[in-house]
């Protein structure tokens, strides 16, 4: 392996822990690698609807980055939009829980939620896992998205009493709940990473095993890197308040053409594409 570098545009904490763990601890530069994470700018852009123009994908697209997590859904609608060309290089190690939450009492389950406006982040997780948990209660033509912008201001949409329920991932979801928000449910999920198109298979794989031995640190003492996910909400979350039950860090898997297939089904019945990928031309080199 070379030296050569490889650089990461950030998705929030939740997601790239393993990622961050591996580059303070070492671990990219002894698998041969030169990683670090692109200089976070004014992610104002990142409360706009259009994927293409948020902070991540636009570095990604400028190739000022070589990679970027993103949920499975969206690695796919960032590809056919992107026309630097990439691929999905695998389905990443963070295990993440979006939930749909209220502080309304006449709101309890998903049932309730029929014909009643859901924030949500347009083409992120929090978009499509709402449509993946609340299609199996609420007849489609009866769920009501509405773009809410980034996590930070759909959980101050809901504290203020602008919104009666939005979808939340970690640490918001933490903070609703410390500030009084209920679960109606939830939904687990997986996200992918893009990666760059001149990105060899060995540096694929080297980069996988780095961030699978961070996988396994961040196993051995949890509570170490707490403080690292709460501080995404401010002071609104204690470290002692971030709930372990809505995330959890495994060995990175492979993103496999059933997988694609079944997704991309989906995706299509949600009109979320138009159809004109096929697993090969997004699948990464292994």
């Amino acid at each position: 392996m070379t030296g050569s570098e490889i650089v990461v545009s950030p998705n929030h904490v939740v997601f790239d822990l393993p990622e961050m763990v591996a580059v303070a601890e070492g671990l990219f530069a002894g698998a041969g690698l030169d990683v670090r994470f692109e200089t976070p700018a004014d992610r104002s852009a990142d409360t706009r609807r259009n994927p293409a123009v948020r902070h991540k994908e636009s570095q990604f697209s400028a190739a000022r980055a070589d990679v970027y997590n993103v949920c499975e859904w969206g690695g796919i609608d960032r590809l056919e939009r992107d026309a630097r060309g990439g691929r999905i290089g695998h389905l990443r190690a963070a295990v993440v829980a979006q939930a749909l939450v209220s502080l309304d009492p006449e709101l309890n389950e998903p049932h309730d939620v029929a014909d009643v406006p859901v924030s949500i982040n347009e083409f992120t997780g929090s978009h499509y896992t709402a449509l993946h948990l609340l299609e199996g209660t609420v007849p489609r033509q009866r769920i009501t998205l509405v773009h809410g912008g980034p996590p930070v201001d759909r959980l101050d949409a809901l504290l203020t009493g602008r919104t009666r329920a939005t979808m939340l991932m970690e640490p918001f979801l933490s903070a609703a709940l410390v500030h009084g928000a209920h679960v109606l449910g939830t939904y687990t999920y997986r996200g992918s990473q893009v990666v760059a198109p001149h990105l060899t298979a060995a540096a694929q794989e080297a980069y996988r095993t780095a961030v699978d031995r961070a996988v396994d640190l961040i196993n051995a003492d949890r509570d170490r890197w707490a403080p690292l996910v709460a501080a995404e909400a401010g002071g609104l979350l204690d470290p002692a308040d971030l709930r372990r039950d809505y995330h959890r860090y495994t060995h990175i898997v492979p993103f496999t053409e059933q997988r694609f297939t079944e997704t991309y089904a989906w995706m299509r019945s949600w009109r979320l594409t138009d159809g004109r990928s096929g697993y090969e031309t997004l699948r990464a080199l292994r």
